[in-house]
């Protein structure tokens, strides 16, 4: 068995805690970057009057719907457009016949995504600002780390119940 020495031990330490302290810096960094990004949008488009939810999604209800309210367990069909906040468009399935059909509030979806859909009701448009922790993620795996997006979405039908 090998035995380090105290000092040893309080070297690998002190040089953890120096790798966890500067990992946390950096990660606060990324997330005020994210949140600037969210706030210059915000300021550029001071006509879009987006309501700040607990969970932190930011989301705008452009159209009410007069059809029943996406509940926990109904399937929405839904046409989306998936954009970054400099409006280039990565992902949509508008300008087709293919509705997004999906169970509501069941992880399906991202959380942001699945949280928006669950304010709307049958026939309503609505945008979300995602940020990334409801989003993609803050790993930079298939996506950009630290990237909110902004989706555009159009509720067409709600099928009630599981």
């Amino acid at each position: 068995m090998i035995q380090l020495s105290k000092k040893t031990i309080l070297t690998l330490l002190a040089g953890l805690l120096i790798i966890f302290v500067t990992s946390c810096m950096s990660t606060k960094k990324f997330e005020k970057e994210e949140e600037s990004l969210i706030q210059d949008y915000l300021a550029k488009n001071p006509d879009l009057d987006f309501e700040l939810k607990p969970s932190g999604l930011y989301y705008l209800e452009i159209l009410t719907g007069t059809g029943p309210a996406a509940e926990t367990h109904d399937t929405a069909y839904i046409f989306y457009a998936a954009k970054y906040l400099n409006g280039n468009t990565f992902d949509t399935n508008v300008g087709t016949t293919d509705t997004l059909i999906t169970p509501v509030n069941e992880g399906y979806l991202i959380a942001g995504f699945d949280e928006g859909i669950s304010y709307m009701k049958e026939g309503g448009k609505s945008q979300l600002i995602v940020p990334s922790y409801l989003g993609y993620g803050q790993s930079g795996y298939r996506f950009p780390a630290y990237t909110p997006v902004l989706f555009e979405v159009d509720l067409v039908k709600v099928v009630q119940g599981p």
